[in-house]
């Protein structure tokens, strides 16, 4: 239970709430100790009314013995009901507050993170896991603490009328105890493979809904649902033997308990009948402690259950705590304001994939001021996107450094540096949301008119699109925008990204699903305004870049060439290359 430790600070936060659950469950507890005193009381009355012949009087005792013993009742019944709504109202809020923690810790987290945990796996941690740990945080406490007050309570009770037939009576209940702490923990390791198949689980079933389209483009429903379904055997397989040996724990207990109650029947009736004098026991003494061992079955047979629901928590909460306990990579340990004047330096910048070991950058040095325009060009997987990466410090380096005003990235609040960037990705994502809302994602700390949104989308040559839909702007998208085409879906990136007002843009080979002449519309659109910011343009395509102040050409993650168009044609090098060969591309 190490690893639900972590879930103190919780208890502490709501203390008040667990302790007047606590006072809830003695109370509860109370009166049903007091209906086997109480019946007790009533048949030992009997008997010695039968024994003084006195028959008139059992009508009006049989009359009180139910009106009390229903008093009593509803007295356990309302305040089991304040403990339920006490406790179990405590874990939903605990609940909330821990999904929140795994939401808010997720942000935190470094791209690197994301690239060695699927998306199925984060969620499942997020809702089956807290749901799991939430189980433990309400009916597991409640079950126990019930246990404990009622095994003190009624223990009390019945040490009070024969500590010998209690002795007795509670012979069982080590053996109770051995067998719940071996099966414990079988269910442990049990538990943690349960886990381990859901994410898995899920995380396929994410995947088969998120590539749908190129399953049944590719004819693989078959196979794709082959392979879920064989995901779900192994689910289905780990989580029947789980229940398998969870169902194995109440039927124990109750044989258990059984032994106990014919034990108080059998010696009970030896200590009523021809036990020592000072051990002697009335007959309702008996009938009292077949109560009261009837009385702890459900908390001691609740145990098993209670044992595999701490188990699965603790399973769980382990599990949650590897991300919650992950430290991002990137941190921001700066709060100072900031305000980007437009200069940006690599400096001997080389960094190498922590996870891949692929060396993706190698001393690559460059400087773009305010109102210049850099162009970063190369072919696929020469380094390129790993650059902006950098630059947005997603990444940190190995060697070298980014340098934004002359001052190191390190050192710059990076919130505040990211507030005046707009970043338009080469993997373009849009959100299940209106059309509007995802062009106003970037500007959370302001307002826009629908002049500027207009403007923004008419710069990214997408606006006569907009106005092409029924709903306009307010056009509902379909997941990741899906009822969009992809030039589309990169042009409202795009309107996204200027909206902002950007004090440096970077534009990541997000033309690529551009017609040329929408992408000519599009740079000359960019024209305006660019002596306010600075502008990195990364393209694999020579028409995009060729009238950019600075370019640099990337190839295996060095810079092998750096200059303007017209001086990097003259040098007949890597560029002039790729510039005859992609205009014979066009030409045919």
């Amino acid at each position: 239970m190490k690893s639900l430790q972590y879930l103190n600070k919780y208890f502490l936060k709501y203390k008040w709430r667990l302790l007047l659950g606590i006072i809830f469950t003695v109370v509860s507890n109370y009166y049903g100790v007091q209906m086997p005193i109480y019946f007790k009381n009533a048949i030992d009355q009997f008997q010695a009314n039968a024994a003084a012949s006195k028959p008139n009087d059992f009508l009006w005792l049989a009359l009180q013995l139910g009106g009390f013993y229903m008093i009593l009742s509803l007295a356990k019944g309302f305040f089991l009901f304040l403990m339920r709504q006490t406790i179990i109202v405590m874990s939903r809020y605990i609940e909330f507050d821990l999904k929140n923690e795994i939401y808010s810790h997720y942000q935190t987290l470094d791209q690197g993170f994301f690239k060695r945990n699927s998306t199925g796996d984060l969620m499942n941690r997020i809702s089956e896991d807290v749901g799991l740990v939430r189980m433990y945080l309400g009916p597991g406490i409640m079950y126990i603490i019930n246990l404990i007050i009622a095994f003190t309570l009624i223990v009390t009770q019945m040490i009070r009328i024969s500590p010998s037939l209690t002795l007795c009576v509670l012979i069982p209940l080590p053996i109770m105890s051995i067998l719940i702490y071996r099966v414990s923990s079988r269910m442990n390791a049990m538990s943690a493979l349960v886990q381990k198949e859901q994410s898995l689980l899920s995380t396929l079933a994410q995947e088969t809904f998120s590539g749908i389209r190129i399953i049944k483009a590719y004819n693989r429903e078959k196979e794709t649902e082959e392979k879920l379904g064989q995901s779900a055997e192994n689910y289905k397989k780990q989580s029947m033997r789980l229940v398998l040996v969870n169902a194995f724990f109440i039927p124990t207990i109750m044989f258990l308990i059984g032994i106990s109650i014919l034990i108080a029947v059998y010696y009970g009736g030896i200590l009523s009948f021809s036990g020592p004098k000072a051990e002697r026991i009335s007959i309702g003494s008996i009938v009292a402690f077949i109560m009261f061992v009837n009385s702890l079955t459900w908390p001691f047979a609740s145990l098993g259950w209670v044992s595999s629901i701490i188990q699965r928590a603790s399973a769980s909460q382990k599990r949650i705590n590897e991300f919650l306990l992950t430290k991002p990579t990137i941190e921001n340990t700066v709060t100072s304001p900031f305000d980007f004047q437009g200069s940006v330096e690599f400096k001997n910048l080389t960094f190498q994939y922590p996870v891949t070991n692929i060396k993706a950058v190698s001393n690559v040095s460059f400087h773009v001021h305010k109102g210049e325009t850099l162009a970063i060009v190369g072919h696929t997987g020469s380094g390129k996107s790993t650059i902006s990466s950098l630059l947005m410090r997603q990444y940190d380096a190995q060697e070298g450094t980014v340098f934004i005003d002359g001052i190191p990235l390190t050192d710059i609040n990076l919130h505040a540096f990211r507030a005046q960037t707009g970043i338009v990705p080469q993997d373009v994502f849009l959100f299940s949301d209106t059309i509007r809302e995802n062009v106003q994602f970037g500007i959370n700390d302001r307002t826009c008119s629908e002049e500027e949104l207009i403007e923004a989308c008419e710069m990214s040559h997408v606006y006569h699109n907009i106005q092409g839909f029924p709903d306009g702007f307010d056009t509902l998208l379909g997941e990741r925008g899906v009822n969009l085409s992809g030039g589309q879906k990169q042009r409202i990136s795009i309107a996204r990204a200027l909206l902002k007002k950007p004090k440096l843009l970077i534009l990541d080979d997000c033309l690529s699903a551009v017609d040329t002449e929408t992408e000519e519309i599009i740079l000359s659109n960019l024209e305006k305004g660019k002596e306010d910011r600075t502008t990195i343009i990364i393209s694999h395509r020579i028409s995009t870049i060729r009238n950019a102040t600075k370019i640099i050409v990337i190839s295996d993650g060095e810079v092998v060439e750096s200059g303007n168009h017209e001086a990097l044609i003259s040098q007949k090098g890597t560029y002039f290359d790729m510039h005859e060969q992609q205009l014979r591309q066009e030409e045919n």
